[in-house]
């Protein structure tokens, strides 16, 4: 590895990955010049807090020590004594409650806010509810100090783990993260108390594939509520692997512009922050509108499950989905006929985004002083150009073997994807959360549509084919990145719609390498009553979350798992180990994993299942009455970790599973969930 680079932004010196590549990709993170975010001083006049939407804003990077910053250790050679690198990375991360404001478009003016939230050296106090970035690469040991300096909360257990509780506890997943599941690694069995310091090492092994990751809690009980606080970052894995005759390589050394630099990138990570301001009766205060709202001495806060999460609030709400921190947010910096990579991260906790980018009517007025219906019938008539392509090379961290084309990015929970983005000409663009079909969303129910931004894109390139153009680039970067081995491979595979077979992290599985029965996994809520009172319960395999049982595997099994849902619509999601998607069957029975969902006439009604026959998943929909067929390796780790659904409430309330991976002769035993509770 090459030595650290470093970068200056926002005033914050920052360490980033060791590799070339690493820091020319992260640089571009800071192309455009830092702006606040939501940052408003109270004092300011009515009419200069009318000057949202603010400038969208990456997230800052993690501060991070790196092995090379510290004093190294010494290793003895026949010249000498020489610095020993160990290739460790360190963040400190300290949990708190953080006063800030959040602005709120109905209101038109910031509402004040008290959230738990991480907090970092270099965290910008303007946008403390998301977390800093942290930039890796294979063969790094990334270690996170987590501080928990909530306040205690005694007595805070029930005598039922599955109602929400204990919400200044907390710990730390690593989402998507191939890594192991026990000891200190990705280990969500654990509990940090207020008061506790505790820190994870994550070793990332040197064959751990490059890709879009995040971090977030996972303490069954207060998952939901500190993620909706917003409690998550960004983990990005960059890879400069070549590919080669008989290996696949990082699509990282593809995506590189005709200078040889790493492609432009924007990170762009959705959250959906439930806050709400309670009157004297200790209900939710709301509008005229019903929408929720806060007056100028209140302070909006998430602590209630009742309330605060659950089917279709967040849409009742009127709460605004942010990008990166900011509602509403001006994306700069754009230049029309360039390819940027545009990673997309939904860390919300259960409602779909369905991400389009249409080209704004030239006449259209600003969306200033702007709110709900008035904003809706704006975008109306203003979004009125034909949805742009959007390239996906990726989902969920893991390059697909062919790039899928798509006019409509439909992100679950908890899902990522890594897509191409090409503006055709200057002009503005809506950024938007387009409406969702029923059977496409999480509510089940059609979902409104809501304006997330406004992209204004200058420069005087005009494209007019833009998969065109996008091959070409790719094509141009290829002959003169890739080893002249698999160079005429690569751009053959490119110029056949955008393969990228030379890219792909794991092998496929066929079905001859399957050598055990496999599993089956069904998701269903219902209605109980328990003294006189209704309850919710939701469960995996007809039973609530019990944290001493677990779903045995072998180490070195090749199995499928079968996925359905009896109620609603849940996203599937498994640690350690990704899985290949194999079908997807609809309700009557027919494949829809390469077509989509179509109605009688061959139209596409939802696009979400489309082109995902092979692709790799860590997380994956699962409709009401669907079946889903996906197979998976038990490879390298054993212990004990979880699936659950990431419609994140649910999960605290009891749709989870411990899963345990035994040594190879299956009598490995392993450390008892009880230690969660």
């Amino acid at each position: 590895m090459e030595r650290i680079h470093s970068f200056s932004a926002a005033g914050t010196r920052l360490r980033l990955a060791r590799t070339p590549l690493a820091a020319a990709a992260v640089a571009c993170l800071f192309s455009a010049a830092p702006f606040a975010l939501w940052a408003q001083d109270a004092s300011k006049s009515a009419a200069a807090a009318k000057l949202a939407p603010r400038a969208l804003e990456q997230p800052v990077l993690a501060r991070m020590l790196r092995s090379q910053d510290l004093k190294p250790l010494l290793s003895q050679t026949p010249a000498g004594t020489k610095p020993l690198d160990t290739h460790e990375a360190k963040l400190d991360l300290r949990i708190a409650f953080t006063e800030s404001k959040i602005w709120n478009p109905n209101s038109q003016r910031y509402d004040k806010v008290k959230l738990r939230s991480y907090q970092s050296p270099g965290t910008n106090p303007d946008v403390p509810f998301v977390a800093p970035t942290i930039v890796t690469s294979p063969g790094e040991t990334v270690r996170v100090g987590l501080d928990n300096q909530l306040p205690p909360q005694p007595d805070c257990h029930p005598a039922n783990i599955n109602i929400p509780h204990c919400f200044n506890s907390t710990n730390l997943h690593s989402h998507g993260l191939w890594v192991s599941p026990t000891g200190n690694s990705d280990n969500v069995l654990l509990t940090l108390r207020p008061g506790v310091k505790f820190e994870y090492e994550y070793n990332l092994p040197a064959d751990h594939p490059a890709g879009t990751f995040w971090y977030h809690p996972h303490l069954h009980g207060s998952t939901a509520l500190q993620v909706s606080s917003g409690m998550a970052g960004a983990l990005l894995v960059r890879g400069d692997r070549l590919p080669g005759s008989d290996r696949t390589g990082d699509v990282d050394t593809l995506l590189r512009d005709e200078t040889g630099a790493a492609m432009p990138e924007r990170l762009l990570m959705f959250q959906q922050v439930a806050y709400a301001c309670r009157g004297t009766d200790g209900k939710i205060k709301t509008d005229s509108n019903g929408f929720w709202t806060c007056g100028e001495n209140d302070i909006g806060q998430i602590d209630n499950y009742d309330d605060q999460f659950g089917f279709g609030v967040w849409q009742k709400s009127g709460r605004h989905t942010s990008i990166n921190g900011t509602v509403l947010p001006t994306f700069n910096g754009l230049v029309a006929g360039r390819v940027e990579r545009w990673r997309l991260l939904h860390a919300g906790v259960r409602d779909t985004v369905n991400l389009q980018l249409r080209e704004v009517d030239a006449a259209s007025a600003s969306i200033a002083g702007l709110s709900g219906a008035a904003l809706d019938n704006w975008v109306t008539q203003h979004c009125t150009g034909a949805p742009l392509k959007q390239f996906e090379v990726a989902s969920d961290g893991l390059t697909h073997a062919k790039a899928i084309v798509k006019s409509e990015n439909v992100l679950q929970p908890g899902y990522r994807s890594d897509a191409l983005v090409v503006f055709p000409k200057a002009a503005k663009y809506c950024v938007l959360d387009a409406a969702a079909p029923a059977s496409a969303s999480i509510t089940n129910a059609p979902e409104d549509r809501q304006l997330l931004g406004i992209a204004e894109v200058g420069g005087a390139a005009k494209v007019d084919d833009v998969e065109a153009f996008v091959t070409e680039k790719l094509v141009a970067s290829a002959k003169q990145q890739m080893p002249e081995n698999v160079r005429e491979r690569v751009v053959a595979g490119l110029r056949d719609h955008l393969r990228l077979d030379d890219f792909v992290p794991h092998r496929t599985i066929d079905k001859g390498e399957i050598n055990a029965k496999g599993q089956d996994v069904v998701f269903n809520i219902e209605d109980v009553v328990e003294d006189g009172k209704k309850r919710t319960v939701y469960m995996v395999d007809g039973k609530p979350y019990d944290p001493s049982a677990a779903r045995d595997l072998i180490l070195g099994n090749v199995e499928e798992w079968r996925l359905s849902s009896l109620v609603g619509g849940h996203p599937f999601h498994i640690h350690v180990n990704p899985f290949q998607i194999v079908s997807i069957l609809d309700d009557k029975g027919k494949e829809v994993s390469v077509t989509g969902d179509v109605d009688g006439n061959g139209k596409l009604v939802d696009p979400q299942y489309a082109n995902l026959q092979g692709t790799w998943k860590d997380t994956l929909f699962v409709k009401k009455g669907y079946h889903l067929l996906v197979r998976t390796r038990y490879e390298r780790y054993i212990g004990e970790y979880v699936l659950h659904c990431h419609i994140l409430d649910h999960e605290d309330q009891g749709m989870m599973q411990n899963v345990r991976v035994l040594v190879p002769d299956g009598k490995g035993g392993g450390i008892s969930a009880t230690s969660h509770h």
